[in-house]
């Protein structure tokens, strides 16, 4: 049990500081994500400027999603205290969490690099140009969005949550942890809303605006959480 409380604490942590340091990274080169705010020409335009780098360096921010895969197996198999059947749904939704970031993000890599060289061609047509700037924003609306936004803070958030109450549950580490994740990932869920209902133009600016703050306090659950089982490892 020592070395899993190990694994899973070491993981916690550097998963968050490998999301960060990637995000950071993006918004620096690529000014994400307010150049999703430019029209498709000039995200593309920008994309093709990064080249190879920038590629690797959006695979790179995909692969911090898949993470949350073995960190919420590993989370579960930390608490043995609380309910199998409370950490096993647990499990379930932070696999879901880290499938749907994964799949929100995975586009950038792969399709994306297709659709700037389309539209960088000297001879394309404007209908065209117009086929790459629908396709793109269709791609952005679905698995950026839809997928990625709306159902991957939405799993996350739960997954916090539920993830909090096995915490306070199980007893292994601090009780303030388990409350801080039931609260945070509330509020995670909440910013899923974002762009649903009446929203779905021009987004919700409550959620817009705490967003980015959610998930500075989530990184920091993370490495709170990451660091209990480390001292409740070799207590």
């Amino acid at each position: 049990m020592t070395d899993v409380l190990i694994a899973t604490g070491i993981l916690l942590i550097l998963l968050p500081i490998a999301f960060n340091v990637a995000f950071a990274a993006l918004a620096a080169r690529f000014e994400y994500p307010d150049i999703l705010r430019r029209p498709t020409s000039e995200v593309l335009e920008k994309f093709r400027a990064g080249g190879t780098g920038l590629v690797l360096l959006w695979w790179a921010f995909a692969m911090t999603a898949v993470l949350l895969a073995p960190a919420a197996v590993l989370l579960s198999a930390s608490l043995e205290g609380a309910a199998p059947a409370l950490v096993a749904t647990a499990t379930v939704i932070g696999v879901l969490a880290a499938a749907t970031q994964f799949l929100g993000l995975v586009r950038w890599p792969f399709l994306v690099p297709f659709l700037a060289r389309a539209d960088a061609e000297p001879d394309a047509s404007p209908a065209r140009r117009e086929a790459v700037d629908i396709v793109f924003q269709a791609f952005h609306r679905y698995l950026g969005v839809a997928v990625g936004e709306h159902l991957g803070y939405l799993f996350t958030g739960v997954w916090t949550i539920l993830s909090g109450v096995a915490i306070v549950a199980s007893g292994t580490i601090s009780d303030w942890i388990g409350v801080a994740g039931i609260v945070i990932g509330a509020l995670l869920a909440l910013c899923a809303f974002e762009f649903v209902g009446a929203f779905e133009d021009r987004g919700w600016r409550f959620a817009g605006t705490i967003t980015p703050f959610v998930y500075i306090a989530w990184s920091l659950w993370l490495v709170a959480t990451g660091a209990g089982l480390l001292i409740a490892a070799f207590a």
